[in-house]
Order: C-alpha cells, then sequence, then structure tokens
C-alpha cells in the first residue's frame, strides 16, 4: 500500500515538470561537474583560444549508456520501417507516428505521406504533410493508398491529448476510416499499448490483444504479430496461440505490432 502511494506521488510530480529522480541525478553531479571546471581552467592557463562562455551545467549524463536501443518506440520504428522497405509499396501514408523516429526511417529511402491533427511546418525532403482528424473521414482519401501506418498514435484519439475533441469511441473510428483510406489487398503497419484494457486519461489508452483481434479482423486479416514487453525487449513474428493472447503476452504496458492486409 506504501510502494504504491508513493509510486503514485512520483508519477504525479512528474506529470506537473518535476522528477524527483532527475533532481537527485544532478544535485549529485555537481560535485563532479565543479571539481571538471577547476581541472579545466587549470589546464587552459592563459591559453585564449577558447573563452569560456555561458556555463552549461550536464550533471545526469556521466553513467548513462551510449545510447538506448530498446523499449517501444525504438524497436516498432525500426521494424515497420524494415517490412517497408522490403514490400516497396506504390503510395505509403503514415497516421501520426513519431516524426523523428519512423518518419524519418522511412523517408531515408522513399516518400511518405504524414497526416496528422496537429500543424506541421517543416519542409523536409520526401515527407509530404497534411492536416487532417482522422476521426473523421477526409472526402478525398477513400481508397487512397495500397500502405498505411499508424505507430503508437491510435490510443490517443479523442482523449484530448493533442487538442483533438474528446470521444470515447475516437479509436475505433479512425480504424474504420484507415481502413477506408487503405486499398483492397493493401497492407496496415499498426501498433498500439498492450496490457490489461483500460484508459489512462488523458495520456492513452491501453487495449488488450483480444479486443484488438476482434476489431481489426472485421475488415482486414493479420500477416504478422510481433511485440515489446514491459522490459522493452522485442519479440518478432511470434504466434497468437490463445494462452499468449488472454494473458496479453503477459504485459502491463507493452506493445503489440500488426501486420494486417486488408481483405
Amino acid at each position: 500500500m506504501i510502494k504504491n502511494r508513493f509510486r503514485r506521488i512520483i508519477i504525479f510530480l512528474k506529470f506537473i515538470g518535476f522528477n524527483p529522480l532527475v533532481l537527485y541525478l544532478n544535485l549529485k553531479g555537481l560535485s563532479f561537474y565543479y571539481r571538471d571546471l577547476r581541472e579545466l581552467k587549470r589546464q587552459k592557463g592563459d591559453n585564449k583560444l577558447f573563452k569560456f562562455g555561458m556555463k552549461y551545467p550536464i550533471l545526469n549524463e556521466r553513467n548513462e549508456e551510449g545510447g538506448i536501443m530498446s523499449g517501444h518506440y525504438f524497436h516498432q520504428d525500426l521494424h515497420v520501417a524494415r517490412l517497408i522497405y522490403k514490400n516497396n509499396p506504390k503510395k505509403h501514408v503514415d497516421i501520426g507516428s513519431r516524426t523523428d523516429g519512423f518518419v524519418a526511417h522511412v523517408a531515408s529511402f522513399r516518400e511518405i505521406e504524414l497526416i496528422d491533427i496537429r500543424e506541421i511546418e517543416s519542409n523536409v525532403k520526401n515527407i509530404k504533410f497534411k492536416q487532417a482528424d482522422l476521426m473523421n473521414m477526409p472526402s478525398d482519401m477513400e481508397a487512397y493508398c495500397d500502405s498505411i501506418s499508424s505507430l503508437h498514435a491510435i490510443e490517443h484519439f479523442g482523449l484530448g491529448r493533442y487538442n483533438d475533441p474528446i470521444d470515447y469511441f475516437g479509436y475505433k473510428k479512425a480504424l474504420e476510416n484507415i481502413s477506408k483510406i487503405l486499398k483492397p489487398k493493401g497492407v496496415f503497419y499498426f501498433s498500439v499499448p498492450i496490457g490489461p484494457q483500460r484508459i489512462e486519461f488523458n495520456a492513452h489508452r491501453v487495449f488488450s490483444v483480444q479486443y484488438l483481434i476482434d476489431i481489426l479482423t472485421k475488415h482486414l486479416e493479420i500477416q504478422s504479430f510481433s511485440y515489446v514487453d514491459d522490459k522493452g525487449d522485442f519479440y518478432e513474428n511470434v504466434e497468437l496461440t490463445e494462452s499468449l493472447v488472454s494473458t496479453n503476452f503477459n504485459c502491463n504496458y507493452g506493445c503489440g505490432i500488426f501486420e494486417l492486409k486488408k481483405l
């Protein structure tokens, strides 16, 4: 009970912009910062090649790994970009995926059209942008493309997080519209959080794997399923057995990644 209450307090503090762990690491790093600054000044001496400018302390990266190669976004972005490269569709459209991850991966080797409810003003080679609310079907996009993706985005639809209208069934409307946008035999790459089904307002929804199977297979056929577990490890092309589906692959907040084909 005390542990859960403490965890909720920490989560609330993070939500309002205060991270106790970062504060602790920063305070711990101050002694190293001033020690290293004194040593650098000693080495500089009277040399005028580089003068000291504004102080810019980075206090909590001393003991971090050189890079993070785990977690939902790292694995889903790389996995789906590889699939698109392999399948080489005529026209690929993305709905709300991360621009500095997945969209950039795909744009490195082909054109991609990005649709988002929020405005994007940047102009980048191989990336076309269209602003639209996918909870309402754009009138000019039926049977629009043979390949479409939406990675870690649909779980937000209708929760107001991105200034979208509140809609309890927003995710379902978006999935139905995506199916209409896709041409027959087209491929849909889709990921959302998986685990015990719930809304964690107003961040996201978490979906049970069985519910996803039920709603996706009305118009689509599952070609492959991969997932990222709660530890951030990736499992590719796993079988959707009854026992694993019923336990959401033992995930509380994992990431299910579907490759689907329109019937």
